[in-house]
């Protein structure tokens, strides 16, 4: 009699994000003014192709939103929180989204450079589609985190802390990993994974044989060990 043992699951499962939202009322005039305010309070707001840059929403809450085709170049979002929203096609340079918090937000096709969200709070977060360049992660913390079908160019995570981390189908370039933390972080599925430093952090994650060979030499200079053929 042969007796089946249940598969050993090697990372835990990441806690997807389930937005649905309510309907929305337009951010046009009104009570608005036009323009973000410090320490808004946004409830059931639809921000929809809007040109935000150089705006001012440090510690805004912005609940059951959306935020569609908006420009964020160089717009202010210092400590804001976004709950239960949906960011699709954000565009921009320079947004600063340091400190912030995004519980159950979903990120979809956003075309963002040198984002700043060093020290930010992200849960229950899937950034999906679109190519997100020198996003500074620096002391962050994300738990339940998916980033799928992106690129992602010399994302900073130095000193984060990864919990329940996955990386579907997307591209990695350059990744920083210097001092980051790392639990059940799933780098598998990533489509082209690079780490320029902190590879001798991977503990925690799990990648697979093929990305094994691949980050080899690093792996091998870390430990100080050269590689070289017969006779040279």
């Amino acid at each position: 009699m042969v007796r089946r043992t249940k598969p050993v699951r090697v990372v835990e499962a990441v806690r997807r994000a389930e937005v649905r939202l309510p309907p929305l009322r337009p951010f046009e005039g009104g009570e608005y003014g036009g323009e973000l305010r410090p320490d808004g309070d946004y409830d059931g707001v639809e921000f929809k192709e809007l040109d935000l840059s150089g705006q001012d929403g440090g510690g805004a809450l912005f609940m059951d939103c959306a935020v569609t085709g908006c420009a964020v170049d160089g717009t202010r979002l210092v400590r804001a929180r976004f709950v239960d929203s949906v960011l699709t096609g954000p565009r921009g340079v320079g947004t600063d989204l340091a400190e912030a918090s995004l519980r159950d937000v979903e990120v979809v096709d956003a075309r963002l450079g040198g984002v700043q969200l060093h020290g930010g709070v992200l849960e229950r977060v899937v950034v999906r589609g679109g190519k997100i360049d020198y996003v500074n992660l620096r002391k962050a913390r994300l738990r339940d985190v998916v980033f799928e079908g992106c690129v992602l160019v010399e994302p900073d995570f130095g000193q984060a802390s990864l919990e329940r981390v996955e990386f579907r189908d997307c591209v990695v370039r350059g990744a920083d990993f210097t001092g980051v933390r790392m639990t059940d972080v799933d780098l598998r599925d990533a489509a082209e994974l690079d780490i320029a430093r902190g590879i001798e952090r991977l503990a925690g994650a799990v990648i697979s044989p093929s990305q094994l060979m691949e980050l080899a030499p690093a792996f091998a200079a870390q430990v100080g060990v050269r590689v070289a053929g017969a006779g040279e």
